[in-house]
């Protein structure tokens, strides 16, 4: 109990005797979080897997396009999938997951959509828009649903959650990059392939996933959350690691090209960067429930600008592998130990969609502009030292306003919260 703030346990005691408490584990619960975990193995997964998409299409179809322009398709799309948990937060606190169907359905539809385009506005319009919104009403629900079953052990089981995107990030760049780089399939089949792939992923989760808690039926958007300043320091703490954390996904297969490694195995880099994520999403978690959730937020994000200051001290190829492997590890926090501090903010547990939502929907505006101010600053420096230096040092700051938050808690700035 010494690891929980005192607003949490007045909470979880208040949600205990109207609903009865969470039930921290069980056949349902856990049901829920595989559901919950496939959808980001087919989400966020994928769209870690950006770098591989960006080194093929500044290569082929889209070559005519600087590095600048083909970053704002992948960073429209984490905008817009964090951007539109505004939208899909609230619409889960009030009518649970039914609306996961049309969601997963849409989610499906545009990835063939996407083996269809050879421009550079088909693709922005499909990957970046389309995908983006489709990304963002499967996500924030997933989270919302997993928190409502756990409580103590919140930040774990979102952990676990989210260890599904960095799995669905080592399975896809791999596909893609053997697919693309090594077979005759061309993009079109490649692209409808992972479509395929995810497909069941897709039912699994729209048939496990479902609330707890009876739905909520006051305003649609929580306003009064504005009042709160641990909830706005914890908004512009998940902005600067945005800004800053996605630089090695999208740029180090290009950096990594750029110093003599292969194609094929700069691939590659994404998916060891996953693998290593996987561990660094979940055992920060685990310590987050001992240790204080903001905690090991803000430490995530000091420890992640730290390695990206590093990024170009890797000039082998065995440099670069043990990079992605640090790096990995230390960003694996920052997602799932945002939506961990995010949750120690509302007093009702019918409010984490919204809550979630709200924050990650303002905080994905760093991923919106952090990577094409990255590939313009490749552009007319022809090199990646000062891409590095810039989103390290945001990363940490985020990581900092993260701890100064807690002088809103409870505990205070000292305390495990």
């Amino acid at each position: 109990m010494t690891t929980e703030s005192g607003e949490a346990y007045e909470r979880s005691a208040s949600d205990a005797f109207e609903y009865g408490p969470a039930p921290e584990g069980g056949a349902r619960a856990w049901l829920v979080a595989a559901g919950s975990g496939a959808i980001f193995f087919a989400t966020l997964g994928f769209a870690n897997s950006f770098g591989t998409f960006e080194q093929y299409y500044l290569t082929h179809q889209l070559r005519e396009s600087s590095a600048s322009s083909v970053s704002w398709i992948g960073s429209l799309a984490i905008f817009l999938q964090f951007f539109t948990g505004m939208l899909s937060g609230p619409l889960f606190d009030r009518y649970g997951a039914k609306i996961m169907w049309p969601s997963a359905a849409l989610y499906v539809f545009a990835m063939m959509m996407l083996s269809l385009c050879y421009t550079y506005w088909q693709t922005m319009l499909v990957q970046g828009v389309l995908m983006g919104v489709t990304m963002g009403l499967l996500q924030i629900p997933a989270f919302a649903a997993v928190s409502q079953y756990f409580d103590k052990n919140r930040a774990a089981a979102l952990g676990l959650v989210a260890s599904g995107s960095s799995i669905g990030g080592i399975v896809i760049p791999i596909a893609l990059s053997k697919m693309l780089n090594e077979t005759s399939l061309g993009f079109g089949w490649s692209v409808r392939i992972i479509g395929f792939l995810i497909l069941p992923f897709m039912v699994l989760a729209c048939l496990g996933i479902k609330a707890r808690l009876p739905p909520r039926d006051t305003e649609f958007w929580l306003l009064s959350a504005c009042k709160d300043i641990r909830f706005l320091l914890l908004i512009v703490a998940l902005f600067f690691m945005f800004f800053g954390m996605f630089t090695p996904f999208f740029f180090l297969p290009t950096y990594a090209t750029s110093q003599g490694m292969s194609p094929t195995l700069a691939g590659y880099l994404l998916s060891i960067l996953n693998a290593a994520s996987t561990f660094g999403r979940i055992i920060p978690g685990v310590l987050a429930d001992k240790y204080g959730r903001i905690n090991m937020f803000g430490f995530g994000g000091v420890i992640t600008g730290i390695v990206i200051f590093c990024m170009n001290s890797a000039t082998s190829n065995a440099g670069l592998i043990v990079y992605s492997i640090f790096f990995g590890f230390a960003s694996g926090t920052i997602i799932s130990g945002g939506s961990a501090a995010f949750s120690t903010s509302p007093q009702d547990a019918r409010n984490n969609g919204t809550y979630m939502g709200m924050g990650m929907a303002i905080a994905g505006i760093g991923g919106l502009i952090g990577p094409p101010v990255n590939g313009a600053i490749v552009n007319t420096y022809g090199g990646f030292f000062q891409v590095s230096m810039l989103s390290g040092a945001l990363c940490m700051v985020g990581g900092m306003v993260a701890f100064t938050a807690k002088m809103w808690t409870p505990q205070g700035l000292m305390g495990r919260t």
